[in-house]
């Protein structure tokens, strides 16, 4: 399958990490490779809930969510026609604070050539949210 993985070590307790990964509507805000986010329901994320994303030179996407461990992970996937993807942000604890994953996979008919076409531009994304939800979470509340 397709697709990729990054990994960060962030001085902050999980439920703060946590708090940034499923505060969707406040990307735009914190991570620059999201210029909209439309939650297209009410409450905080749960199975099935749908989030429309608009992202810099990809089309905008919804997504819904299809797995959820409430404090530690959730799993969403958004489809187009002969693909789909799935990206998965899971928190952990770790000795320095927290662990952060983000994880990307890519299937269907035409998976192959559109991962060869954004594969570079997707991995700089999941690093830069990677990196922004890290400077977010060792950030003091305001």
């Amino acid at each position: 399958m397709l697709g990729l993985q990054h990994t960060v070590t962030i001085a902050a307790l999980p439920e703060r990490v946590w708090a940034v990964v499923v505060d969707v509507e406040r990307w735009p805000e914190r991570i620059p490779t999201v210029d909209a986010v439309e939650r297209l329901d009410a409450g905080p994320l749960a199975v099935g809930s749908r989030t429309r994303l608009q992202q810099p030179r990809l089309p905008t996407a919804v997504w819904t969510v299809i797995e959820l461990a409430d404090g530690s992970s959730y799993t969403w996937e958004s489809s187009s026609p002969g693909v789909t993807i799935t990206a998965a942000h899971v928190v952990e604890p770790h000795p320095d604070g927290s662990r952060l994953t983000l994880a990307l996979t890519v299937s269907g008919p035409l998976s192959g050539i559109g991962w060869l076409l954004t594969r570079s531009l997707t991995k700089r994304y999941v690093e830069t949210e990677a990196a922004s939800i890290k400077r977010a979470a060792e950030t003091p509340p305001t």
